[in-house]
């Protein structure tokens, strides 16, 4: 069987590894063994939400076994330190791995262009590791700085230098200048007292944005105190100080921290393979139409390894995520194809659809679009968009698992209200205050289900007069000229004969045509003056639920006594499950589903309306508190996650 071998568990890697797995899981042609150092997948444009302590390490991390459930991907945690081409052999410090093909995605390093005291003395921002220690020493310097006597060792423990006015600069700048008055806070420093900087060679920060859009980074940067230092290069770097040098000279600066994130490089395999294939800038390997190395069509590279200029471009493809993603997709095809024999090899024609930074948690920008069209945002709908792009790669590692833990950490439970939302969604009310309103909206199910049964609804067909006399109620105010033929029809039914002597003395508040699909009706059934709560009603009056009950359910009686029978088992069910807090959260879906059911046949009274927001109310949660699924919820959550299908297809959280 031929094995194919990818190297390198980043963005691209996992996504080949994904695709190549799906497209031969009925053919079995090839084995496939993915290798990485780390056992699980780094988010490494979420570094900087880490190290200035927006979210928790662990939103970072997606763990290998996870993404792989129930896939024929065969997991190695190893470190690569050199491959032979002509044996086909990659060789790790634990085992040794024979390849047909082999995928070169093991992305990208810090690059300290011989900067002497980068390596040593700086902190970095490419790994897990990178964020969980600078974030670590970050609240460490402030701790100490809160109790340092000396005010020029105080100054210097709180001057920050971030070196490199990039994508991950600007982010890491933004995010600490955000979480600095917050720190300031909790160690009683005044912010005054802290010094940010930001440092690049270049002439604005982020020169591969337009003009304006750069120039509101520049901006909203020096809202949140962060000065810029454009046109200036670091010439050394020491344990306490940074040298600097600009169109006035060399100067000295006293520092306490200076993150390094001013450029990169190849990983150190890909540039060892690099020696052996073909090396250009930065380390990266350079690879034809199809992404096979130039040298060896048995070697495949994507992601921030490859070297390619798309034709009628004049620069190679960006090292960003969107490049891993889309390369990745071509690598895994081709890959099928020289397998299997099938289909025809596609050649890598990029589209790339801009890019987003976030500064800080609240602010962003981006430059967005399709090729010649291209527009930019900022703030709130950068953010927004942001979001939106996560989430689409989130969908295709990991599916909902990974969008729920993604929306958990970046909206329900953001830190200080660091988020382009606020804390809206984060505020956490205790669980035990909904107990109360949990039993009581289950109370009202099963008393309503009682009453049914004591009505006969299990017996005779009652939805003829159930339906009928609400809606003739509705049509006698709606058009009062037919009050009395309706009066006659609600006289018919039994539960609305009372009203049926002034049943055309209503009045009508509105009566929306919604495009032709549906109508919204809220009336009164009496003057508005003399109307009470329970005079008001509110229904959505469309037309297909009108003659799927019109045509499937009233005209046979035995379509009714069943339909009946749901309502009332359903409503006792979700009765008893809310008093009792078991399975909590279907019991209240069923709920609002029964609700809305009414609401589109018979309407509501305002009356009742409470039981809708009750409804979501409890939704999440309310069993939790004072409930069976207190116990129950855990241990099926344990037998759930074992299921292989769902485990392969992510429909689980954390």
């Amino acid at each position: 069987m031929k094995k194919v071998v990818i190297v390198g568990a980043g963005y691209a890697g996992i996504l080949t590894a994904k695709k190549l797995a799906k497209s031969l899981k009925k053919l079995g042609e090839a084995e496939i063994t993915i290798i990485d150092k780390n056992p699980f997948h780094t988010m490494l444009t979420e570094l900087h939400e880490v190290a200035a302590g927006r979210v928790d390490e662990d939103s970072i991390k997606i763990g290998l076994r996870k993404v792989f459930a129930g896939r024929k991907v065969d997991i190695k945690l190893d470190t690569v330190t050199n491959v032979n081409f002509e044996a086909k052999i990659v060789k790790g410090e634990e085992a040794s791995y024979e390849y047909d093909y082999l995928v070169i995605a093991s992305g990208s390093r810090p690059a300290f262009y011989g900067v002497p005291g980068v390596e040593e003395n700086t902190f970095k921002l490419w790994s897990y590791e990178d964020a969980v220690l600078l974030r670590d020493h970050i609240v460490n310097v402030f701790r100490k700085a809160s109790s340092e006597k000396d005010p020029e060792e105080r100054k210097r423990l709180l001057t920050f230098y971030v070196i490199g006015a990039g994508f991950t600069g600007v982010e890491m700048v933004g995010e600490l200048a955000e979480y600095v008055p917050f720190l300031c806070e909790k160690f009683e420093i005044h912010p005054e007292e802290v010094t940010m900087v930001n440092v690049d060679g270049l002439t604005r920060p982020i020169p591969s944005l337009p003009e304006k859009i750069s120039d509101k980074v520049a901006r909203r940067l020096n809202k949140m105190g962060v000065a810029l230092l454009m046109n200036t290069i670091v010439t050394s770097v020491s344990e306490k100080s940074i040298e600097l040098k600009c169109k006035d000279g060399n100067i000295t600066r006293s520092v306490g921290t200076v993150i390094w994130v001013a450029g990169i490089q190849s990983s150190a395999i890909a540039q060892v393979s690099a020696d052996s294939l073909e090396k250009l800038r930065g380390g990266r390997i350079p690879v034809d139409e199809f992404l096979r190395s130039t040298k060896d069509e048995a070697v495949y590279v994507v992601g921030d390894n490859m070297y390619y200029v798309p034709k009628g471009q004049e620069a190679p493809v960006p090292q960003m995520v969107e490049n891993c993603e889309q390369s990745a997709d071509v690598a895994a095809h081709n890959i099928f194809c020289a397998l299997t024999g099938q289909g025809k090899m596609e050649a890598y024609k990029p589209t790339f659809h801009g890019v987003m930074v976030s500064i800080g948690g609240r602010y962003g920008v981006a430059h967005v679009g399709l090729p010649g069209r291209f527009f930019s945002l900022a703030s709130w709908f950068a953010m927004l968009a942001k979001h939106f792009i996560n989430i689409i790669y989130f969908i295709q590692v990991l599916g909902w698992n990974k969008v729920f833990s993604y929306m958990k950490h970046e909206f329900f439970t953001i830190r200080n209200c660091r988020s382009f939302v606020g804390g809206h969604f984060s505020n956490r009310t205790p669980s035990f205050l909904l107990v109360p309103l949990r039993v009581w909206l289950g109370a009202v199910w099963l008393f309503e289900g009682i009453i049914k049964i004591v009505e006969g609804w299990f017996k005779d067909p009652k939805l003829t007069d159930f339906f009928g006399g609400a809606l003739a109620w509705y049509e006698s105010i709606l058009n009062p000229q037919n009050a009395a033929a309706a009066s006659d029809a609600v006289s018919a039914a039994t539960s609305a004969s009372e009203g049926a002597a002034n049943i055309a003395s209503g009045v009508v508040i509105f009566n929306w045509n919604i495009l032709g699909l549906f109508r919204m009706i809220f009336v009164s059934g009496k003057e508005l003056a003399a109307s009470t709560l329970n005079d008001f009603a509110f229904r959505l009056d469309i037309p297909l639920m009108n003659w799927f009950v019109d045509k499937l359910i009233l005209p046979y009686n035995w379509v009714q006594i069943t339909m009946q029978v749901f309502i009332v088992v359903a409503e006792i069910l979700i009765g008893l499950a809310l008093i009792g807090g078991l399975f909590t959260t279907p019991s209240a879906a069923v709920s609002l589903i029964l609700q809305f059911m009414f609401v589109c046949t018979t309407g509501l009274y305002l009356g009742t309306f409470w039981m809708i927001f009750a409804g979501i109310a409890v939704l999440i949660g309310a069993g939790r508190v004072f409930g069976l699924d207190y116990y129950a919820m855990p241990a099926l959550k344990k037998v759930w996650r074992k299921l292989p299908l769902i485990r392969k297809s992510y429909l689980y959280h954390d």
